[in-house]
């Protein structure tokens, strides 16, 4: 199987890209519709697909009118035709992140931030060179800082299942990462900081505001009408965050003189500096760590006992032989980084990619060719891509041993941090510069949890971005 997206000399036959944008205005408000209350986003994308019986079809993408000027895409929704958006030297990332449209940048201070900027800006080498700097820095902090942030963590559930019979894992796993990426990125405990805890308040309601355009509320079908000219129809004012951004911009300003001295080697001004890192540790890190957590939980949780036993046997003996949690333990734990990747493989914390297409190309899927003409926009739904039957067995199931022994061959399909698993975060290219530390972040989640626990039940369900994991038993352990 080929692994290349556009291939002029491909074997394939070139075809037409199917489907159609329909009536100007009309065509986007249908799409947007269908995509978020008669059909629901996976259905949306499967009934396309099964329409035009391709995995690349035109469709319009929300939100449309008025607030994304353009809402026409290509979908490329397949693992072997959604890597062409991995590939900086075919499309470019120019205000791409959240889609068709580009929030206020009053939201970030008035800076383009490094997520919204192209390799190709010259700021953009200097903000990712720094974030790399940054979190060299930091490096020995990982381990034991999230150790602690854990630790406290699991005492909440413990109390909080003790008073109420559960424990619901979202709110506190905010927290707890709130908590840590403050402490990691301002060495200093938010309570310190006077922010305590409302920081995640702070930094959600400044993620909603921004993101609203992408969500629905999932209300009754009655209001969808009053939801979509709300949240869809004209961006939500970014004065009703000012104050709360204010606040978690003046707690950064305040306590990471060393991290900004630090950015102005690099030729960033210091409040520029300051809004990126805001951006970094809210938007990027907690942002992504509010879906990403969850899942993790809720799909081991699904697993069951037999992965729990298995995992708790292989971390223990490990931490025992190694005496303790460090990098090196932690890599030799092939299974608890097979259950993370499988975990990033099915629900991606970011599902959607974009790109404009810096020349006319070839695309291919598993059974045709297209060419897409230069400034068009592409888009892909990762988890489409990330669960493709042609190229993953059984791709609707959490299989935690999927990437062990020949199944390593696959990781270079599991696309969630903007880039192949294969493949490394450099100044040059758009993959998350924190790729290694959320992998880090998440095998020691695991670690800790099975050091801790035997086993546990979860109840799962969905959010408005993400998934919800509620703890509904937890089994202390019985042997270490």
């Amino acid at each position: 199987m080929s692994s290349s997206s556009s291939s002029p000399t491909s074997e394939l036959p070139l075809k037409p890209i199917p489907g159609n944008y329909g009536l100007p205005f009309f065509g986007p408000l249908m799409d947007r519709l269908n995509y978020f209350y008669f059909q629901g986003e996976d259905k949306f994308f499967q009934d396309k697909i099964n329409k035009h019986n391709s995995t690349i079809f035109k469709t319009n993408m929300p939100p449309g009118p008025f607030i994304a000027s353009n809402p026409k895409v290509t979908a490329v929704l397949d693992a072997i035709s959604f890597s062409v958006l991995l590939d900086t030297s075919k499309v470019e990332k120019v205000n791409v992140l959240d889609g068709t449209f580009l929030p206020s940048l009053s939201f970030t201070g008035g800076y383009r931030v490094c997520a919204y900027l192209d390799p190709s800006e010259p700021n953009h080498s200097s903000l990712k060179s720094f974030f790399f700097s940054l979190l060299a820095k930091k490096h020995d902090q990982f381990i034991p800082l999230f150790r602690t942030c854990l630790s406290e963590l699991f005492i909440d559930i413990e109390e909080q299942m003790s008073k109420e019979g559960e424990a619901y894992f979202n709110t506190l796993g905010d927290s707890m990462a709130f908590n840590f990426f403050f402490r990691l990125f301002c060495d200093k405990s938010p309570v310190d900081a006077q922010i305590g805890s409302k920081g995640p308040k702070l930094f959600d309601k400044w993620l909603f505001l921004q993101l609203a355009p992408l969500i629905t509320l999932g209300l009754p079908k009655f209001l969808n009408l009053a939801e979509d000219l709300l949240l869809h129809m004209f961006p939500l004012p970014s004065v009703l965050a000012k104050s709360d951004y204010q606040k978690l911009y003046d707690a950064f300003n305040n306590y990471s003189d060393p991290t900004l001295d630090e950015a102005e080697k690099f030729g960033i001004k210091r409040d520029e500096a300051c809004h990126n890192l805001v951006f970094l540790a809210g938007f990027n890190a907690y942002g992504g760590s509010k879906t990403l957590f969850p899942a993790l939980i809720k799909w081991v949780g699904l697993a069951g006992p037999k992965l729990h036993r298995q995992l708790a046997d292989e971390i223990r003996t490990i931490v025992k032989a190694e005496g303790g949690v460090t990098f090196s333990s932690l890599e030799k734990m092939v299974l608890t980084k097979s259950v993370v990747y499988e975990a990033l493989r099915i629900e991606p914390p970011v599902p959607y990619q974009y790109g404009k297409a810096k020349a006319d190309m070839v695309v291919n899927s598993h059974d045709a060719a297209f060419e897409i003409k230069k400034g068009e926009m592409i888009f892909g739904y990762q988890p489409l891509a990330t669960k493709d039957p042609r190229v993953f067995e059984n791709p609707e199931e959490f299989v935690g041993n999927r990437f062990l022994g020949e199944g390593e061959k696959l990781l270079k399909y599991v696309y969630w941090s903007n880039g192949r698993e294969t493949a490394e975060p450099t100044a040059d290219n758009k993959q998350c510069p924190g790729k290694n530390l959320v992998l880090l972040l998440c095998r020691v989640m695991l670690v800790e949890l099975f050091l801790r626990y035997d086993t546990f039940t979860i109840e799962a369900g969905k959010l408005l971005l993400g998934s919800s994991a509620t703890f509904k038993s937890l089994t202390k352990a019985t042997s270490i």
